[in-house]
């Protein structure tokens, strides 16, 4: 699509789609990345597994999202948004988030480069800490 989508357009791409693009940078490198996310028309909630992706957002928290929709090559529609990353360490807002996630069918990949190795001691608090997955959201300040 060429041209300019209404607000109601970008609200509707956004709530019906899970998939999208993370852009952010680390003040010298953009990185984009692909993510499931899930928007409530307030707050693009995300989730990952810690790692650069992750750090290089912690150190400049300002991040986009797009996300599109394509039929064909001459049928589609794109939208993005602009805000601030936050993480969430609330245990009930994780909960939710991690709720949401699977009530939309998202769940959360482990790979072998999640598990701990095995000098690792069981019940250490900071490595299970470390597994687990980031939730964080996107705080929108701009939408076009």
């Amino acid at each position: 699509m060429i041209g300019k989508l209404t607000e109601q357009q970008i609200e509707e791409i956004l709530k019906e789609n899970v998939s999208g693009h993370l852009g952010c940078n680390d003040g010298f490198n953009s990185y984009i990345y692909p993510i499931n996310y899930l928007y409530d028309g307030k707050y693009v909630t995300c989730h990952s597994q810690t790692g650069f992706k992750i750090q290089v957002m912690r150190q400049n928290t300002r991040v986009c999202l797009q996300v599109e929709e394509v039929k064909n090559h001459k049928n589609w529609k794109s939208a993005m948004l602009h805000g601030e990353y936050q993480e969430l360490d609330d245990g009930q807002e994780r909960h939710d988030a991690m709720k949401a996630f699977v009530d939309r069918r998202l769940f959360v990949k482990v790979t072998e480069t999640d598990i701990l190795p095995d000098d690792e001691q069981e019940g250490d608090e900071q490595a299970e800490k470390d597994r687990r997955p980031t939730i964080f959201r996107i705080v929108p300040d701009e939408k076009n």
